[in-house]
């Protein structure tokens, strides 16, 4: 069994606003023009999904402000495009500072807000400063082609220009690096920005706002709109339906990915999406080092209780193996785990973020188990440490009947399935699910061979080979099917943020 946590040392740890040390980041309304805006809107609270108990609230974005947010995106872009791209890489170079010169309160917020681990939210933290960094070096890169005519007389050139101001949308698992990665790109490419964070989050994005203004970003660039929960579909629909806009940016589930597509129909935006996955993780009977397997494993499932996109659903072990892979993932989990409020430096894993994740997560493995999955590990809410924490879990015997096997978990358990055949057809197993989408899938196996087929044939937009982590500023981020499209990060990610104009010359 997992060892039970709460650690008396958690007794004395903060768990309020009050744990910032810089508390001017604390920032509760609206960013707006460069400004923080009070508009009389409505108040929402924001939780520590730690033990329920409210932080602050959070003045909502009226929808007045929110037109002024697009009025300004599009008259600030009128002067940002003709930024230079070197000085454009000195600008997100000054926020990549003021990021890592606030990582320790910025953790805490994240912590505050999402519940995740401080060692996971400072990841996060430096995660989402390299993008910023990462962008500063393609600002400058920003090239186009000279490209050769039939017609002697004539000469044709291709341009990338910025799209326009942008609406960005984004998810409550990540609330710094999901706004970096994607404002970084923009930054870099000319475009100014609206930024609608999640509701459960809305601190983080509101404190990156404050360091925006401490380094003089020009007004209008970048504007921050929170809004509850109640009314972000509204606002997600006045984003796609928003004139000034050229470019919607979002994150999160396939169903509203779908829904914000065809909202946007109507003003033919530019659109990139990273919905929803189902990742599949393939250990090989030719795997000659399990542990590293099983160590892949738990951080590709556990990482931040298993609420990340790129976190495991459906893990593949050959029959061969399966055993001393089960063996070796139960001592590992055992004997490592701490549950605990994310403000709690000894703390491995956190709560879920609200009470509709535990429901869900609760609600797959009950449905997994009548249905003949065997508990091997966990398997209990754990309402002693809190309302919203549930023991990191391992089933086996998972089929593809069960619910569990065909949903995107988002919690802290592990399907476990047992095979037998060649890596082809485990590949084609794991590309059959019901939603149809394609993230990332993660493959073991010391046969070249075996990682080549994997490689080539996982329906997946990025793979993960003998390793369990697979994201950095380097990476090509996006999936395939109804997974979404776009990438973000790499050399890719400017390419969503611009439009190519061409020109004929005659000479």
């Amino acid at each position: 069994m997992l060892r039970r946590l709460y650690s008396t040392q958690s007794q004395n740890v903060v768990q309020t606003l009050a744990a910032v040390k810089k508390q001017e980041l604390v920032q509760t309304i609206p960013f707006i023009g460069g400004e923080f805006s009070a508009d009389n809107g409505p108040l929402f609270g924001v939780t520590n999904p730690y033990d329920g108990s409210e932080l602050t609230k959070v003045m909502a974005t009226t929808e007045s402000q929110l037109s002024v947010a697009f009025e300004n995106s599009q008259d600030a872009f009128d002067r940002f495009k003709k930024t230079t791209p070197r000085w454009r890489s000195t600008l997100l170079r000054k926020l990549n500072d003021a990021i890592l010169a606030n990582a320790d309160d910025l953790a805490r917020l994240i912590s505050l807000e999402n519940g995740k681990p401080l060692a996971d939210s400072l990841g996060e933290v430096k995660y989402g400063a390299s993008f910023m960094e990462w962008f500063a070096e393609e600002a400058p890169r920003i090239n186009g082609l000279l490209i050769g005519s039939a017609d002697p007389s004539k000469r044709i050139s291709a341009y990338r220009l910025p799209v326009g101001p942008v609406g960005i949308l984004t998810p409550w698992n990540f609330p710094l690096a999901m706004i970096t990665r994607k404002l970084g790109a923009a930054l870099a490419a000319g475009c100014t920005t609206v930024i609608k964070p999640a509701s459960d989050t809305p601190l983080t994005a509101l404190a990156f706002a404050k360091l925006c203004q401490d380094i003089d970003l020009p007004s209008g660039v970048v504007n921050i709109v929170p809004v509850e929960e109640a009314r972000t579909p509204d606002f997600g629909r006045r984003f796609c339906e928003a004139a000034e806009l050229k470019k919607i940016s979002f994150t999160g589930s396939t169903r509203v990915g779908k829904l914000l597509l065809q909202q946007s129909a109507d003003t033919v935006k530019k659109v990139s999406m990273e919905l929803g996955g189902n990742s599949p993780f393939i250990v090989s009977a030719k795997t000659k080092d399990i542990e590293k397997a099983v160590d892949g494993m738990i951080a590709a499932k556990f990482r931040s209780s298993g609420q990340t996109c790129v976190c495991v659903n459906r893990v593949y072990v050959a029959d061969a193996i399966y055993d001393d892979f089960v063996r070796l993932l139960l001592d590992k989990l055992s004997s490592t785990v701490q549950l605990g409020p994310g403000m709690d430096p000894t703390t491995t894993h956190g709560p879920l973020v609200h009470q509709r994740a535990l429901d869900k997560v609760s609600g797959l493995v009950s449905d997994a188990v009548a249905k003949g999955a065997t508990v091997l590990l966990g398997g209990n809410k754990r309402p002693d440490l809190g309302p919203t924490f549930y023991e990191l879990t391992v089933l086996g015997d998972v089929t593809p009947e069960m619910e569990i096997y065909e949903t995107e978990i988002f919690g802290p358990v592990a399907s476990l399935i047992r095979y037998t055949g060649s890596m082809a057809s485990v590949v084609a197993q794991a590309n059959r699910n019901r939603d149809d989408v394609g993230l990332a899938g993660y493959v073991f196996s010391d046969d070249v061979t075996e990682c080549r087929t994997a490689s080539e044939e996982l329906a997946v937009g990025m793979v993960g080979l003998n390793s369990g982590l697979i994201s950095e500023a380097a990476l090509p981020f996006g999936g395939v099917r109804c997974s979404g499209f776009g990438r973000e990060g790499s050399v890719f990610g400017v390419e969503e943020y611009t439009v190519v104009k061409s020109v004929v010359e005659k000479v």
